[in-house]
C-alpha cells in the first residue's frame, strides 16, 4: 500500500511540476511576442519586404501570386543593358543612333527622335528616371540587336536569377497577359541590380540632367535609395522602393496597390523595426 501510495505522489508532483513550469513560462512567451511590432496591413494585391544585403523575407502578402510589373519592368531593362555593356567591353559613356523603333513608343517618354545620337548612360536614366519607354527601347535594339533578342536575354537572366514566374515580352512594361512576374521575383531581380555600382548610383539619383526621379522615394523617405516606379491602367500602381540606414537596407515591392508609396514605407517601417534600426532624429 506504502508503495502505490508513493508512486502516485510520485506521479502527482511531476504533474503538478509540468503545470507550475507553463503557467510561468507562458506570460514569458507572451511578452515576447507583445514586444514585436504588428506586421502592417497594404492594399496591395501582391507585396513583399526583403533585406537586400541577405535576401531574408520578412513580410510577404500573395508574393508568388502572378502579377503584371508595369515599367518595374525596367529594373530588369537596365540591369541587363548594364550586363551587356559590361560583356563587351562598352562605356555607358558610348553614344548610339536611336532606332527608328523608338521613336514614338506608346507610354512615358522622353521623346527621342530617330537618327539622332544619345549616350547608353542617357538612355538609363531616361528609362528609370523618367520611364521613358522609348528609352527602355532603344537600348533594347542597341544593345540586344533588336528588341525581340534583349527580350530573350530578359527571360533567360530571369531563370538565372531563379526567378521562374516571371516572362517578359517587351523591355518596356506596357500591359499584356503574357508579361507577368511576381513580388518575389522583381524583389530577386531588384536586389541582384542593386549590387550593380551603376545601376544603383542612377536608382538613386534623384536628378539628372533635366530628368528629376519620379520615383518619390528618394525625396520622402529617410535613406531612401531607389529604385523604380511603374503603372498602366490594367497593371494598377507598381513600385519597387528601397532604403538603407546604417548596414541594413531594405527592399519593398508593391504590386496593382493604389497606396503604393505609404505602403512601401509602412512595409520598410516595418521592416527597419524588427531589424532593430532606429529612425535618425
Amino acid at each position: 500500500m506504502r508503495k502505490i501510495l508513493y508512486i502516485a505522489g510520485c506521479i502527482l508532483a511531476f504533474i503538478l511540476g509540468v503545470m507550475i513550469w507553463f503557467y510561468f513560462a507562458e506570460p514569458t512567451g507572451k511578452a515576447v511576442s507583445e514586444d514585436l511590432p504588428a506586421a502592417p496591413e497594404v492594399s496591395a494585391r501582391q507585396a513583399i519586404l526583403i533585406d537586400g544585403k541577405s535576401g531574408e523575407t520578412l513580410f510577404e502578402k500573395a508574393a508568388e501570386e502572378r502579377a503584371y510589373p508595369a515599367s518595374t519592368t525596367k529594373i530588369m531593362t537596365a540591369l541587363m543593358a548594364l550586363e551587356l555593356c559590361r560583356r563587351y567591353d562598352i562605356g555607358i559613356d558610348t553614344e548610339v543612333t536611336v532606332p527608328k523603333e523608338a521613336v514614338g513608343v506608346e507610354g512615358s517618354s522622353v521623346y527621342l527622335k530617330a537618327g539622332e545620337s544619345r549616350t547608353i548612360e542617357e538612355l538609363l536614366y531616361g528609362a528609370m528616371l523618367r520611364s521613358g519607354n522609348d528609352a527602355a527601347t532603344a537600348l533594347a535594339v542597341c544593345l540586344g540587336g533588336n528588341e525581340k533578342n534583349f527580350v530573350k536575354m530578359m527571360n533567360d537572366k530571369a531563370r538565372e536569377l531563379g526567378c521562374h514566374r516571371t516572362q517578359f515580352v517587351n523591355p518596356t512594361g506596357l500591359f499584356d497577359e503574357a508579361h507577368y512576374t511576381t513580388a518575389k521575383d522583381l524583389a530577386c531581380i531588384a536586389r541582384m541590380a542593386m549590387e550593380i555600382d551603376t545601376f544603383r548610383q542612377i536608382a538613386t539619383a534623384k536628378t539628372w540632367g533635366t530628368y528629376t526621379n519620379k520615383n518619390k522615394t528618394v525625396f520622402q523617405y529617410e535613406g531612401g535609395t531607389g529604385i523604380k516606379i511603374g503603372f498602366t491602367e490594367k497593371s494598377g500602381r507598381t513600385l519597387v522602393a528601397s532604403a538603407r540606414r546604417g548596414d541594413t537596407e531594405l527592399i519593398a515591392v508593391v504590386l496593382d496597390d493604389g497606396n503604393w508609396f505609404a505602403d512601401a514605407y509602412a512595409l520598410m517601417d516595418y521592416g527597419f523595426m524588427i531589424k532593430g534600426v532606429e529612425k535618425d532624429e
